[in-house]
């Protein structure tokens, strides 16, 4: 259900930030199912970030970013499946599959999480597909003053969001690690 949906469920709607766009029930349950079956049958490796490794594993998709170049870097096309999913998830957000030609499949483990960060500047909208375990997606933006802004914006499972204006370009976000396994698609249009 869209944000203008939720105005008629009882679940209290997350603060408005421009550029956020979310959507519950993005896919069905037994779709999550297939999708989270996918990512665990994917090539995944532990997150590299110069000589740090992180908890969740990754793998892209279209482009990679190298840390050690400060670029993207050539990674394996979409898989079919991807691609498939990436055509049901765009238009759900009003967006044209055909632009987000980089992928990224993470799987969170208990302990895992991301910090604050704002993607790479050569990626330009970003829609992102939570599965599994609940989450609240953080966000952050320095005030001129001093100090943060900050919303928290629950993710259920299968819930999609998009990252688009404002919030792409001033905001950074986060997730916290979790108790559960959690699994997520990233879709990135390339500038």
């Amino acid at each position: 259900m869209t944000d203008q949906l939720a105005l008629f469920s009882d679940a209290p709607a997350p603060p408005a930030v421009p550029g956020l766009v979310q959507v519950h029930d993005a896919i069905t349950p037994p779709r999550e199912a297939e999708i989270s079956a996918l990512i665990d049958a994917a090539p995944l490796a532990p997150f590299q970030f110069g000589q740090w490794e992180g908890k969740r594993l990754t793998v892209n998709y279209g482009s990679a970013y190298d840390y050690q170049r400060a670029r993207p870097s050539d990674a394996p096309p979409l898989p079919d499946w991807l691609v498939a999913l990436r055509d049901e998830l765009a238009p759900q957000v009003a967006r044209d599959p055909r632009q987000f030609v980089q992928g990224l499949l993470i799987r969170y483990d208990p302990g895992a999480g991301i910090g604050w960060h704002r993607d790479r500047p050569q990626y330009g909208e970003v829609i992102g597909l939570s599965l599994g375990a609940p989450v609240t997606l953080r966000l952050r933006r320095r005030l001129p003053g001093g100090g943060f802004e900050r919303v928290g914006v629950p993710l259920p499972p299968r819930s999609l969001y998009l990252l688009s204006g404002a919030v792409r370009e001033q905001w950074e976000h986060s997730i916290a690690p979790t108790d559960a396994t959690r699994r997520s698609v990233t879709l990135r249009t390339m500038r």
